[in-house]
């Protein structure tokens, strides 16, 4: 029963943290959501952004009731998923390494969506948005590996460093756990 019950906390607690990273990065790169993608954020997080933002307020233009809120969810699902046997810092510290991961595969998830479109449908409705919030990533690279025959590898080079991230993260742990 227990790995069921982790499935489900893991599951609501992933898709919660995604939307508030997703909150927090539309904010920071100030790029407008469409109507839907929007009103999916907002309606989702609000319970957990609005009360948040009274304890801690946006500063130097980031939304970091977000961000916090995401962190927050993340320490609580860790909480229940390893409450048995494990300390307080040993929590803290899956977490934060969670947290981590989350922002590097919701970064590459959001290159595959823009790789996706720009085969399938470069002219979709969500493909402006997608290519805004990759945009940060995806310039300084354009900078160093420029376009090879009219094909843009930087996607690719993106992926890659995120990889290699997580795998420097997976490194660093004690025995490379988790």
């Amino acid at each position: 029963m227990l790995p069921i019950l982790q499935l489900i906390v893991d599951t609501a607690a992933t898709v919660l943290g995604a939307v508030l990273l997703l909150r927090f990065w539309m904010q920071a790169i100030r790029v407008r959501p469409p109507a839907s993608v929007a009103q999916f954020t907002f309606t989702l997080s609000d319970w957990l952004v609005k009360p948040l933002r009274r304890v801690v307020p946006g500063a130097g233009g980031y939304d970091w009731a977000s961000l916090i809120g995401a962190f927050i969810v993340v320490l609580l699902a860790t909480s229940v998923l390893f409450i048995i046997g494990a300390t307080a810092e040993q929590v803290f510290l899956l977490a934060l390494v969670r947290f981590l991961k989350w922002i590097i595969y919701g970064f590459i998830a959001l290159l595959i969506i823009e790789a996706i479109f720009s085969w399938v449908n470069p002219h979709a409705p969500l493909a402006p948005f997608v290519h805004a919030l990759n945009d940060p990533l995806l310039r300084p690279i354009r900078r160093v590996v420029p376009p090879i025959g009219g094909l843009d590898l930087s996607v690719l080079v993106a992926v890659l460093l995120l990889q290699i991230a997580l795998y420097v993260i997976r490194m660093l742990l004690p025995g490379g756990a988790y």
